[in-house]
């Protein structure tokens, strides 16, 4: 089950909601706030902003757990 919020986030006491990121392995699902990044929640980095986008519409992602 997909949440539209940040598990990972939450977990360290921020509820933010998911979105699509960048960073220099690709495209992910994560969380930011003003700040900047805060978590990385899909396991999966995606080529393409396109393809991670129609990853967290239709759910087909996978959720990190806590280390």
């Amino acid at each position: 089950m997909h949440h539209s919020t940040g598990i990972l986030a939450a977990a360290t006491g921020f509820q933010l909601p998911l979105q699509v990121l960048q960073s220099g392995r690709g495209y992910y699902i994560g969380t930011m706030n003003d700040e900047g990044p805060v978590s990385r929640e899909s396991e999966e980095y995606f080529r393409t902003h396109d393809k991670a986008s129609k990853a967290l519409q239709g759910g087909t992602w996978t959720q990190r757990q806590w280390a």
